[in-house]
């Protein structure tokens, strides 16, 4: 649960506890998924949709913020169990969760075989018919709760979050960065930027985090993980790493080991920005916590940087 009761917090185990979240808003009786996890979270979905009470032809939608596998992989499995649900997702991808050979293809290409194996489990096909294109400026009515669509760039191009003036939050999807819980102190959340691949734009995601800002919300839902106040506070230390890492992936690009160079010049910066918010951890404990993250700012970095290039 989270501080308003009609928004569950559902962990869906991806990787390790605390680490990847869908939620669930529940509205007289009526409720929607917002992200929903890989295929293998299926099962605690339908079990938090239990918990609160609904059976799953209560759910009227599943809102997508991306289609990248941690959000959306489970998607088409999970629609199977729900039978009055529509998707509601971005223009650039919906054809995604109509037909999601490309991206099992690409989310192979970055983690592997294996591992796609291992961790997301099937990936399967939304129907057509129940797929709902979410323009700039969509909105829902959840049971006469107003839930407003905004496309948001810089992580991902098809990129979108949710306001929710019941709240007045935002679901961030991974355009608010990544917060662990494991990293908090009496100064209250630590966060970094996502530049996972392939789509990282930083001047696109500053201009999204700066027009999310101007609803002054209360909170951010993130997917990576959980509820965070603290918002404008988190939102400059958001835009302070963007441009340094920006920075750190220009002043790596021209040597031999760049990939090298750009995880050891992450790391750096992270640890630095731990250690000055008095993170409870060690540096050892901190890198450990945020290994796969950094693999994957420098692999989105070095998208970025060949893609200016061309």
């Amino acid at each position: 649960m989270s501080f308003d009761p009609s928004i569950h917090t559902i962990d869906t185990a991806f990787q390790r506890d605390d680490f990847d979240a869908a939620y669930l808003v529940v509205e007289n009786g009526r409720a929607a998924f917002i992200d929903c996890g890989t295929g293998l979270a299926v099962p605690a979905m339908l079990a938090a949709l239990s918990r609160a009470g609904l059976a799953p032809d209560a759910v009227d939608w599943l809102i997508l913020t991306h289609v990248h596998l941690d959000h959306a992989g489970g998607a088409g499995l999970l629609m199977q169990q729900l039978p009055n649900a529509r998707l509601l997702v971005h223009p650039r991808g919906a054809p995604h969760m109509v037909d999601p050979a490309r991206l099992i293809a690409g989310a192979t290409e970055v983690y592997g075989e294996a591992e796609i194996a291992r961790s997301y489990g099937p990936v399967l096909p939304v129907a057509a018919e129940r797929v709902v294109i979410a323009e700039d400026g969509h909105r829902v009515d959840l049971a006469g709760r107003n839930l407003l669509c905004l496309h948001t760039p810089g992580h991902a191009r098809h990129h979108l979050c949710v306001w929710d003036a019941r709240s007045r939050a935002w679901f961030t999807g991974d355009t608010f960065g990544l917060s662990y819980r494991e990293l908090d102190s009496a100064r209250g959340a630590f966060i970094i930027p996502t530049s996972s691949p392939v789509q990282f734009d930083p001047e696109p995601l500053k201009q999204s985090i700066a027009r999310m800002l101007t609803f002054e919300p209360q909170a951010m839902f993130l997917t990576h993980y959980g509820r965070v106040g603290d918002v404008t506070r988190l939102a400059a230390d958001l835009v302070e790493q963007i441009d340094a890492m920006v920075q750190i992936g220009h002043q790596c690009d021209a040597r031999p080991d760049r990939h090298r160079c750009l995880v050891a010049a992450l790391s750096a910066l992270y640890l630095e920005r731990a250690q000055a918010h008095g993170c409870p951890l060690d540096d050892a404990a901190v890198t450990q916590v945020l290994a796969m993250d950094i693999e994957l700012n420098a692999q989105g970095l070095a998208c970025w940087l060949d893609r200016d290039r061309r």
